[in-house]
């Protein structure tokens, strides 16, 4: 992090800037640097010499407690060497430089750190640019522009630059679920206008965003993941949703943890992942709604970004909550007799028991795979029949036996249905048992995903990839994205006939492990 702080203060030190045009893609020019760089060292009163640059272009923990999350760093400023050290840091700040927010570390520590970002953005854009990436050796240093809000994330973490873009996105999603876009009018009032007040105790809510991009596939997978439940027990919960649903409620979700059980929604009103995602997030970082029945206003910024719809929030059972959407700010008793009539139901219906059964016992695990008698030999069914139960018993026993997994050395993998905007992947199973291990592919994953969807070059339709930690394959159709890790070892071949039989695994689940009531997005 030491580097980095060198890079940002001067804006120099091994320095490749991605400089964005309107119109197409432009090198920032050595005299513009050194302009920049003496602003840079006025604001920090920092003095160095030595200094070699480069120009560029390029194309545009889960098991961690809310508290934890929160407090992590909170005292920590520019000038602490815990603070220097920490791999991933992101911001917000207005174009005054004022900060508005940052993972780590005090805000009001941090004001001399946010008022030099702020100015190699303003210098940028006083030429006609818009900086979007800048590189300072291991570190890259990402920048999205949103009117008068600035969102900065400086990280070392390997992740391309298109994955740390999409996470600054969708920082500025759930900062609009809280406060709705309209909040940039204050601004243009007041530049200097201070937003903190306003996010006031809403630090966990971005803190436990933040944390989801190492864990959750749907932060870059723009898909949103179900519990796995009976056809019948799926249909019974989206009948009682569907008939409460009307001119005065627009969406009604029931969701267990950040897995949707069923969603249903007014004419023509449809839910972006993203927004299922965010909703989710803000609902389950927050301790308060599991205290008592809340009503509270929320945006869902891909429906209506520039207002507020009321929330009647509840937690039903276990990590059971229901969550039902209004325009009409007087509708709580409205909403609360609705959710009346949808709990007797889904009690009557033993919904909400099937639910927090699926949740501690279903998944798909990868020792499941059906057996292919035409692509195994009978050495493999045996090979098979001896992995599948040395899996079994770690699952059991909860520990990690090296080199077992599923048919063919498959390891894990995820499935997108494009149609449905829906995913679901394998559980992890040895020897993918350590947090390190599972945090590890899934940025894997990230970084594939990223190269399969380079706009420049168009999405690429199949990938093949083998290091030494394992094989990656990805597929890619119109109907579904495939994503799967193998054993290093394992064969081409093998990996290209196990994902044909994954896939069409998939389609025999497709009713217990899709909501296939769903809406098709179009976005």
């Amino acid at each position: 992090m030491e580097a980095v702080l060198a890079a940002v203060d001067m804006t120099v030190g091994l320095v490749a800037v991605a400089a964005v045009h309107p119109i197409s893609a432009v090198q920032l020019g050595m005299g513009s640097w050194s302009n920049l760089a003496s602003v840079a060292m006025e604001l920090n009163g920092w003095r160095g010499s030595g200094m070699q640059m480069s120009s560029r272009c390029t194309h545009s923990l889960h098991g961690q407690t809310h508290m934890q999350l929160s407090l992590r760093g909170q005292m920590q400023d520019d000038m602490s060497i815990k603070w220097r050290k920490r791999k991933k840091h992101f911001f917000i700040i207005s174009h005054a430089g004022k900060p508005i927010y940052s993972r780590y570390g005090d805000e009001n520590k941090l004001a001399g750190f946010s008022a030099t970002l702020q100015a190699i953005i303003s210098y940028v854009e006083n030429s006609g640019d818009s900086v979007r990436l800048v590189q300072a050796g291991n570190h890259q240093i990402a920048f999205i522009m949103k009117g008068p809000i600035y969102l900065v994330c400086i990280s070392c973490t390997e992740e391309p630059f298109q994955a740390l873009k999409m996470q600054l996105e969708l920082l500025y999603g759930q900062m609009l679920l809280i406060l709705t876009k309209s909040i940039e009018k204050y601004f243009g009032k007041n530049a200097k206008f201070d937003m903190r007040p306003l996010l006031g105790g809403t630090d966990v809510v971005f803190s436990s965003l933040i944390h989801s991009f190492s864990w959750n596939p749907a932060t870059f997978l723009h898909a949103y993941t179900c519990v796995p439940l009976s056809c019948a027990t799926r249909q019974a919960a989206s009948g009682i949703l569907q008939d409460v649903v009307d001119s005065r409620v627009i969406f009604a979700i029931l969701m267990c943890r950040h897995k949707v059980i069923s969603i249903a929604g007014a004419e023509k009103a449809t839910l972006h992942p993203d927004d299922i995602l965010l909703l989710s997030n803000f609902i389950v970082s927050s301790e308060s709604f599991r205290t008592s029945e809340a009503f509270s206003p929320i945006c869902i910024p891909r429906y209506n970004s520039t207002a507020f719809l009321h929330a009647y929030v509840h937690y039903l059972k276990d990590n059971t909550v229901l969550v039902l959407l209004t325009t009409d700010h007087n509708g709580f008793y409205h909403l609360k007799d609705c959710r009346i009539r949808i709990e007797t139901v889904l009690n009557k219906s033993n919904v909400l028991n099937e639910v927090k059964t699926s949740m501690l016992n279903a998944g798909l695990h990868v020792e499941d795979l059906p057996s292919d008698p035409i692509v195994q030999s009978s050495y493999g069914h045996q090979q098979h029949d001896k992995d599948h139960k040395l899996a079994v018993a770690a699952r059991e026993t909860k520990k990690d036996i090296v080199g077992v997994g599923g048919p063919g050395g498959l390891w894990h993998f995820m499935y997108k249905s494009i149609y449905l905007d829906q995913y679901v992947a394998s559980e992890f199973s040895p020897p993918l048992t350590s947090h390190r291990a599972q945090k590890s592919l899934l940025r894997a994953y990230q970084n594939l995903y990223s190269s399969m969807h380079i706009e420049a070059l168009g999405p690429h339709k199949m990938q093949y990839r083998r290091d030494r930690n394992y094989i990656l394959l990805c597929w890619i159709t119109q109907d579904f994205e495939l994503y799967a890790a193998f054993d290093p070892l394992a064969e081409k071949s093998m990996a290209v006939a196990t994902s044909n039989r994954v896939c069409q695994w998939i389609r025999d689940l497709e009713n217990e492990i899709f909501f296939l009531g769903a809406t098709p997005f179009s976005w």
